[in-house]
């Protein structure tokens, strides 16, 4: 059978009772699914695996981790029964060293809450294999469009590349917000609205150094490993790429939940 193409997705987790409220994100995510053809695998990348190298998930059966504590009873009753995939998990090896970056492997990490929320609201049944793959903190914005990159062609090959993290994602001022009755500070919208905005215009350049061209960056991010995932799944669109961002919000005061789709212009490669 033909593999269909598939698209790259940037898609948020917020925070771990998303799961228990998805609202108008949540029916976002389980939109989008409906319109994408079935996949052969999903490629998930979440920001809450961190390692040095890219690292590529072979397990076969891939474990629920509740990688949070002090959340409703609830949550750590929820399981994602999602299978791995080693035939798909090499193709991810392969396409990685292709491009020259160092690629390891790691045989029984399981998937985070960046991982199994979306996937749970996304592919409920939990019938399509995954490969999760881990995110490099400190190598920054450009490495992770590399790593993107390299799996661009991998959705020709009918495999679903989702990343997971927010576009806007500072702890201290959730604190803040939460203690202080709930109000959302304007960059939280303003620094989302520019990511958009640049992406729109097809704008890279602007994105990997967004620190300096926006603001309000450092404190949208204070550390990156939350936006790095949009960079993969930028990447992993291909570099002729459309973008389109399906869904618009904030969630728990401070986290921009939008969510984008990235593929390859028509009749342009991967």
């Amino acid at each position: 059978m033909t593999a269909v193409p598939q698209p790259a997705l940037f898609v948020p987790h917020g925070a771990p009772t998303f799961a228990l409220r998805p609202g108008a994100a949540g029916a976002a995510l389980a939109g989008i699914a409906t319109r994408l053809a079935r996949p052969r695998a999903i490629v998930v990348v979440s920001a809450h695996w961190e390692t040095g190298v890219p690292t590529v998930g072979l397990a076969t059966r891939l474990d629920t981790i509740h990688d949070f504590s002090g959340f409703p009873a609830e949550l750590y009753q929820m399981r994602y029964p999602a299978t791995g995939c080693p035939e798909a998990a090499r193709e991810v090896a392969q396409a990685i060293a292709a491009a020259d970056l160092p690629v390891d492997f790691d045989a029984r990490r399981g998937l985070d809450h960046g991982a199994w929320v979306p996937l749970r609201l996304m592919f409920p049944e939990a019938d399509v294999p995954v490969v999760p793959l881990s995110i490099q903190p400190d190598r920054g914005p450009a490495h992770a469009l590399r790593v993107g990159r390299a799996l661009a062609p991998l959705r020709e090959r009918g495999i679903l590349v989702i990343a997971s993290g927010n576009l806007t994602h500072n702890l201290r001022d959730y604190f803040v917000a939460a203690q202080t009755g709930g109000h959302t500070p304007a960059y939280v919208r303003e620094f989302a609205d520019w990511a958009w905005d640049r992406l729109e215009a097809r704008d890279v350049d602007a994105l990997l150094d967004y620190r300096r061209a926006m603001p309000s960056a450092a404190r949208a991010h204070p550390t990156e490993e939350h936006l790095l995932p949009l960079y993969v799944a930028l990447g992993a669109g291909g570099d002729e790429f459309t973008a389109e961002r399906f869904h618009a919000g904030i969630g728990d005061y401070v986290l921009a939940m939008d969510a984008f789709s990235f593929a390859s212009r028509q009749g342009a490669p991967a």
